[in-house]
């Protein structure tokens, strides 16, 4: 039965020395990246426009992770500067990735002629992907762990990563597990809500902000690593706050809802320009079609006028006086056999 959860025996990959922390930001990355194309080119897009976004999404994202974490953090780094490009070290915060990503992805979007909304839509749920796979770091570099715990899925901790104090206690709560387990749910909940179409265009980003804030908040509150606090909270939980109450606001005063959900009907599927283009084609030729076939029977119609002239003065009363009908008279020759 399982006691703990092991801590491991090194930060780096064996014989290539890679970093686990920087490979798990990579694969993080690459999985939002591919289910953003996925997403894209399954509502009728061309999936490289991801890629044009991306190039300048994830570097600014990484900048600001990383910004936002010596901001914050600036205590550690006061006396050695040149550890604040150390990322392989740890230390991203994921509010300073989101503001910078969005900004960079935003002004890419424009700058391509991509619908910004609708692009962002297919984006967002790749966020806490890159989040929960980014997270596995974390656990190499035996950080971002909450306070002692006997759970059975405690994680052990090494005396030299272990708070001051609590340097007596061997393991502690896995939070960075923890939020790795909710951004998935994330993840998932927001694919849902997007499919449902109950959203106006853009508005899985809010979503996105009230969900990832809850959650951080809450294991921001089992965290026992030191942190720069604000009146007695650490600052991500302020944040995190922060986060929340951006998301509501934007989702109350923006129009959250499409039209037609609000009269509590579901929409139809949105049909892609592309598709659109094609169904808008087909009904042309139809168009020509019917026009087509009205001229052939002008034409007919021009060489039986006066036989339809004819009846036209045989026409008589219906039953009650329901109006004309008409009684036509096939000569012989011209019956089918």
């Amino acid at each position: 039965m399982l006691s703990s959860i092991p801590s491991p025996s090194s930060n780096t990959m064996p014989v290539i020395g890679l970093h686990y922390y920087g490979v798990m930001i990579a694969l993080g990355v690459l999985a939002a990246v591919m289910l953003a194309r996925a997403r894209w080119r399954a509502a009728g897009h061309d999936p490289d426009e991801i890629a044009d976004i991306a190039v300048w999404a994830v570097p600014a994202g990484l900048i600001g992770t990383r910004v936002y974490h010596v901001i914050t953090d600036f205590d550690k780094y006061r006396d050695n500067l040149g550890q604040i490009f150390a990322i392989w070290n740890g230390g991203l915060g994921i509010p300073g990735g989101i503001l910078f990503g969005v900004i960079a992805g935003v002004w890419a979007a424009r700058h391509y002629g991509i619908d910004v909304n609708r692009v962002a839509d297919a984006c967002i749920p790749g966020l806490p992907l890159a989040q929960a796979i980014g997270r596995l770091g974390n656990y190499f570099n035996q950080e971002l762990f909450g306070r002692p715990t006997d759970v059975p899925w405690a994680i052990e901790i090494d005396p030299i990563h272990r708070p001051a104090q609590y340097v007596q206690f061997e393991t502690f709560h896995p939070t960075f597990a923890y939020e790795a387990l909710w951004n998935l749910g994330l993840c998932a909940a927001l694919i849902l809500v997007g499919r449902r179409k109950v959203l106006r265009p853009g508005k899985l980003l809010p979503l996105y902000l009230i969900g990832y804030g809850v959650g951080r908040f809450w294991v921001e509150l089992l965290r026992s690593d030191h942190a720069t606090e604000i009146l007695g909270l650490r600052v991500n939980t302020w944040t995190s706050g922060a986060m929340v109450l951006i998301g509501f606001g934007w989702l109350l005063f923006g129009g959250a809802l499409r039209p037609e959900a609000e009269r509590g009907w579901d929409p139809e599927p949105e049909v892609a320009p592309e598709a659109e283009g094609v169904a808008g084609a087909a009904e042309g030729e139809g168009a020509a079609g019917a026009a087509g076939e009205a001229g052939v029977e002008g034409e007919a119609g021009v060489g039986s006028g006066p036989a339809e002239g004819a009846n036209d003065g045989v026409a008589e009363d219906g039953p009650q006086g329901q109006g004309p009908v008409s009684e036509v008279e096939v000569p012989e020759a011209d019956k089918p056999e």
